[in-house]
């Protein structure tokens, strides 16, 4: 099912290859970004996320990325690109050099660790927004920022004609079904669990990293809830919880779960940024048993 999203509709969160002394690859993420769109089920990339490692690559780190894969998928995704700090002035740089770098969209988070009051999240969003000519997506993830956007703030700010879009990590079904009832503004599931009972309350679809890996197997979930096969799509959710938990929740961040399994498929990963640190021996093998159970 075609999405009418500016974002897409089955989203990856990639992974930011790095070569094996740790700088930035290129062509490791233009491979990355042709297989994820052309084998991978995606129609839509989100680069520099924390899946991507935005907190240890550089500014013009994450332009040189968004340059490179709009080169390598062309007009066969969408790419939205992380800009999200602590800092509205950098914030507002980060998302005009995305602009200018060739995103479709940006992703911007809550301004975390300084905790600011909902009127104040919501001038950072709009000041964002009215930098830019491109569509925005806010990123609602209070486990990480320590502050929940609003449903009410939501509403708010979903009356921005640049505001388009939620990647959905609150954790609270029943806040997200209003807005989203109640405004225009594109829902994607932010965490895998809950990737088809968003969908079902009206989300648009997912913003994914177990995607780098299962693409194809997360975007079947979809597939069968949109055409009316539910039971189907609950199989195929209950299906890739094991490896959902293991990559999510055993311990291990997802960027390095995500970058484990990637090496050892052969695909552009390399090694994580300090402090992150590379999985353990027990872990990638839990991980290729998962990943092997599903028959990709």
């Amino acid at each position: 099912m075609p999405s009418t999203s500016p974002f897409g509709r089955t989203v990856c969160a990639m992974v930011t290859p790095f070569t094996p002394d740790g700088a930035l690859d290129l062509d490791g993420a233009q491979r990355l970004a042709d297989h994820l769109v052309g084998r991978g089920g995606c129609d839509g990339l989100v680069l520099s996320g924390t899946t991507g490692e935005s907190p240890t690559t550089s500014d013009a780190e994450k332009s040189a990325l968004i340059t490179a894969v709009a080169e390598a998928v062309g007009d066969r995704a969408r790419i939205t690109a992380g800009v999200g700090t602590a800092d509205t002035r950098h914030t507002v740089e980060l998302a005009r050099a995305a602009e200018k770098a060739g995103a479709h969209g940006v992703l911007a988070v809550t301004p975390y660790y300084s905790k600011p009051p909902q009127e104040d999240i919501a001038e950072h969003f709009r000041t964002v927004a009215d930098a830019i000519g491109i569509p925005v997506m806010l990123y609602d993830i209070p486990g990480r920022t320590g502050t929940r956007i609003e449903p009410d703030t939501m509403l708010r700010l979903a009356d921005h004609p640049r505001i388009a879009g939620v990647k959905d990590c609150a954790y609270d079904l029943f806040g997200s079904a209003k807005v989203i009832a109640a405004t225009g503004l594109a829902y994607y599931s932010g965490s895998e669990e809950l990737n088809l009972p968003l969908r079902a309350v009206g989300g648009v679809g997912y913003v994914s990293t177990v995607a780098n890996v299962a693409g194809p197997a997360v975007a079947a979930i979809l597939d069968a809830f949109d055409r009316g096969a539910t039971d189907e799509a609950t199989r195929l959710h209950q299906r890739l919880l094991p490896l959902t938990e293991l990559m999510m929740a055993s311990g291990f961040p997802g960027t390095v779960t995500a970058k484990a399994l990637l090496n050892e498929r052969g695909l552009p990963a390399g090694p994580v940024r300090a402090p992150l640190r590379p999985a353990s021996a027990a872990c990638t093998g839990a991980l290729l048993e998962a990943y092997g159970k599903l028959g990709l």
